[in-house]
This record gives C-alpha cells, structure tokens and sequence, in this order.
C-alpha cells in the first residue's frame, strides 16, 4: 500500500513495505512553508512592509537577550549550523526579517535566520532532498531540523527504514554527537502525536534523545509583564515526560515577518546553541543541551504548564550567565 506525505507541500509517494517496514527515506513532511500551507495548499501569509537592509542589528522579533549576548561578544563564534532543509525545490514564499522583503525557498529563510541569531556561526546546508547522511564540522555542531518526516500512523521507530540522512541525525542525537534543534509542528497537537492518520516519525525517533530539543512557537517573545501564549498553531509537549524535558519555546512573531510556524521556532534555537557554544568553548553537545533547557523560564509564560510549554521559554541570558558549565 501506499500513503501520500508532505514536506512543506511537497508532494511525493511513500512506499510501506510489506514486512510491515514503512520505509522514511522519501517520506516528505507538512511543516508548513512558513505560512501555514497544511496539506499542500497554496495560499499563504507573506510580509508586504520593506525595511532599509542592515547588517547584524538586532531586529524587532528577536528577543532583546540576542543583543545582549552580542554586546557580551557571543555571537557563535567556531560553532557550525547546519541547516537540513529545502535548497533545490521551486517553491517560494515572500517574508521579511526586517532587512526588506524577499522571496525565497524555505530553507533559504531557515538558513537566514539562523545566521541573523549567531551571525559569527559558520551556517551550512542540506539539501533534505538528497537523503544522504549529514557530515560534522570540527567543534561544536548544531543541526536544524524545521521539517518532518511523516506516514501512515501506527508504525514502531524500529519499523522505520531510515534513509542515511535522518539515521545520521538520529545517531548524532542519541550519541550526543551533536545538537539537535526540531520544528515541533504545526497542527496544534503533542509532539509525536497522529493526525489525519499520520505520524511524524522523526519526532518519535528524537524522543529520549540527550541532545534533541522540541522547538514550540510563541506568538510573541514573553516577559514578566507581557506573557507570551502558545502560537495557535503550534504543537506542543504533551504528557510524555520525555519530551517534557526536552522541549522550548520561543516567540515566533509572524505579524512582524509574515513567516509563521515552528519551522521558525527551531533556527533560533539553533542560534542560541551556537551563541552558547561561542562562551562555553569546552562544553560538550549534551552540557549545552542541558544549559538550555534548564535554564528555560516559566515566568514569562501565560498559565505555565509542563504538558504545553515543557521546560519553558529558552533563555539566552540565562543560559549564558554561568561561569562555566558542566
């Protein structure tokens, strides 16, 4: 039999073997293009206001503890991002980051994002497409991973036919190889949870993991005073304890950009592992995982609940007032 799976619309036939092994290697995910496309569909949000391009500034929908760690001169120095995603397909969407419109592939954005967090980061790409395994850098490596890899519901990990791509990424987070920073999705369920009778294999693949983190989105950056909700959108941690523990949020502001999603959420975790990376130079993948997510806050979170917003809302300030980190 045959299941059709999605990756930001991407439209492409499964094979499910027969033994029953569902093999992945082609599975193509609906982490929306940023614009909340679910199912393929083709209308979406884009930003229509053009602002004067600058050079390493702090924007508006950042979180003003990213200017804070540049002033500190963290900015991920001899960290590498690399960006599993989209580079090759046809398919493009308009946004802006604050630096004038542009319309580009979907890890073209990702990418942009990412080195706007850590802009002293060495970025890498890709391409999802290829299927062949993600090599590392020399030092601190950081994986974004802003899609999914989704088929029919009701399979075991252990089913799953792997290709050398996500086996990598999977082997990199369960060795603590690498960090890895995953879109939790958008379909306003727990993490690892059907729906329309599909499954996102890579998250249940990821959970219990040491260095993997689930990256839920906010609607808004949160404070004390102003505090943030989970994006409508968005999935969440649910009751799983282990994924409870290994999942942040942050604020994605798409009235500001006109780019929604948790594959938005995921790059600036990403910036903020490598801007962690670039004061912490000793610290291993895991000690740094760690910093994250115990660092998280709960204070700026409205109606904090673990089964929603997991550990919190990442904390670079936080995460970057250590010492040192063990």
């Amino acid at each position: 039999m045959s299941a059709n799976s999605l990756k930001f619309g991407l439209a492409a036939a499964l094979a499910i073997l027969s033994a029953p092994i569902a093999s992945a290697q082609d599975a193509l995910s609906p982490d929306e293009m940023a614009a909340l496309c679910h199912g393929g569909g083709s209308i979406c949000v884009s930003a229509t206001i053009p602002v004067s391009r600058t050079t390493q500034a702090v924007q508006s929908w950042m979180s003003p503890d990213v200017g804070a760690a540049w002033a500190a001169g963290y900015k991920g120095k001899g960290v590498t991002i690399t960006m599993v995603d989209d580079f090759s397909s046809t398919s493009r969407f308009s946004g802006n980051f604050g630096i004038g419109v542009q319309t580009q592939r979907h890890g073209e954005w990702t990418r942009e994002e990412a080195s706007m967090i850590a802009p002293s980061a060495t970025i890498r790409s890709k391409d999802f497409s290829t299927g062949s395994y993600v090599p590392l850098a020399g030092g601190l490596n950081v994986l974004n991973l802003s899609y999914g890899m989704y088929t029919t519901a009701g399979y075991s990990v252990n089913q799953i036919g792997w290709a050398p791509e996500e086996a990598s990424i999977i082997s990199y987070a369960t060795k603590g190889s690498a960090i890895v920073s995953k879109a939790a999705g958008n379909d306003a369920v727990a993490v690892g949870a059907a729906i329309n009778g599909q499954q996102d294999y890579l998250d249940l693949a990821l959970i219990g993991k040491s260095t993997a983190i689930f990256a839920g989105a906010l609607s808004t950056n949160g404070t004390t005073t102003n505090k943030a909700q989970l994006a409508w959108y968005s999935d969440y941690a649910g009751s799983n304890t282990q994924v409870q523990s290994h999942f942040l949020v942050v604020g994605v502001e798409g009235d500001k950009t006109g780019l929604y999603g948790t594959s938005f959420a995921a790059p600036i975790i990403s910036g903020y592992a490598a801007i962690i990376g670039s004061k912490f130079t000793k610290a291993t993948p895991v000690q740094i995982t760690n910093d994250l997510l115990n660092t998280a806050r709960t204070d700026t979170l409205a109606n904090y609940d673990p089964s929603i917003y997991g550990k919190g809302e990442a904390s670079l300030s936080r995460a970057l007032a250590p010492v040192a980190i063990h």
